[in-house]
């Protein structure tokens, strides 16, 4: 019933939502971006709160210090429960340096090619899928493979599909967005192809062999595949400006994480002892070592910090349709990042 509910009201929202943002003034996002900076990070996510999340949850591990662990706000409303640092959230497209991982070892494995084709791999998307026989693994990890995304077709948020395959059918037959190799657009629908793939090569899941390759040597026990793997009620609540409920129980597909097993996973992936010998440099040559992500009710930033040897992890669980909540969640990370150089110095 709820998600049936949540359906009707997006149908509704959105296009409202969409017709407000031309009228709004973003000055807003300039006075957050200059207001002074607190002296602590502790005081930056308090702040945050003020910029319309319902909750927050920032994880620092800084060289040579225990992780720090901060919230704020809630993790459920209704309930009046507190953000609890860690709680578990669903990650989005962050997930996607799992999968480039899982990429890389199958690939040193020579259980896989970056240079052979989609038309190799899957011959029955052959005149289905534009370009199949140019189309290398390579570029679909990169993004640089001219599918559509397959999140962009109609109806895709307020009417998800219900299993892979059918996620795949919106894009069929539909005509590529560039030539193989020619641009690069961020496509959802390359790494449904990937994890079908890996699937189809192992004979098993994708999150299985990342359990079995990543998570369990890193002893991270806090992630997993899907909402139907852990307790609802252990995952932080998602808002949607002008939904009253909580929508987290709508189910697109994320994998579910802790910020502090994300953060020991982007230590490990940036310093490479998530790798055996030479799987790095292939993953290097491949994709990038940081990552954002964006569902409904869920927006992440992954990043390591060279300079400061530091890695940070914010979670916060309101979205919007304009895209506002994103621009102050970037802001809101950069000050972040500015309070670490500066108590760093």
């Amino acid at each position: 019933m709820m998600k049936k509910q949540t359906k009707r009201i997006l149908r509704i929202v959105l296009p409202i939502a969409a017709i407000i943002s031309m009228f709004f003034v973003p000055w807003v996002l300039v006075k957050a971006w200059l207001a002074p900076l607190p002296d602590t990070v502790q005081e930056q996510v308090n702040e945050a709160i003020g910029h319309g999340f319902d909750g927050i949850i920032v994880y620092v591990d800084e060289s040579g210090k225990p992780p720090a662990f901060y919230a704020a706000g809630w993790h459920d409303r209704k309930n009046k429960i507190p953000a609890d640092p860690k709680a578990l959230f669903k990650i989005a497209s962050i997930g996607k340096l799992y999968d480039a991982v899982a990429i890389t070892k199958l690939v040193n494995d020579k259980r896989l090619s970056l240079d052979k084709t989609l038309a190799d791999y899957f011959p029955e998307l052959v005149g289905r899928i534009e370009n199949a026989e140019k189309i290398t693994l390579r570029m679909m990890v990169q993004h640089r493979s001219g599918i559509p995304n397959l999140t962009d077709t109609p109806n895709f948020w307020t009417d998800p599909p219900k299993s892979s395959k059918e996620a795949l059918e919106r894009v069929l037959d539909l005509p590529a967005t560039f030539e193989p190799g020619e641009d690069y657009e961020y496509s959802n629908t390359n790494y449904l192809l990937i994890s079908e793939l890996i699937k189809k090569v192992l004979g098993y899941s994708k999150f299985q062999y990342i359990k079995e390759e990543i998570l369990i040597p890193l002893k991270l026990n806090n992630t997993f595949g899907s909402l139907s793997e852990v307790n609802i009620d252990d995952v932080m609540s998602g808002y949607y400006v002008g939904i009253e409920y909580d929508i987290k129980t709508a189910d697109y597909g994320s994998m579910i994480a802790t910020a502090e097993d994300v953060g020991i996973f982007l230590r490990a992936l940036n310093d490479g002892s998530v790798f055996d010998e030479e799987e790095q440099a292939i993953y290097s040559s491949i994709y990038e070592y940081d990552h954002t992500g964006l569902i409904p009710g869920y927006q992440s930033i992954a990043k390591y910090h060279k300079d400061i040897d530091t890695v940070v992890i914010q979670f916060l669980n309101t979205t919007d349709f304009e895209g506002y909540t994103w621009n102050f969640s970037e802001i809101v990370y950069n000050r972040f990042i500015k309070i670490l150089r500066r108590n760093s110095s």
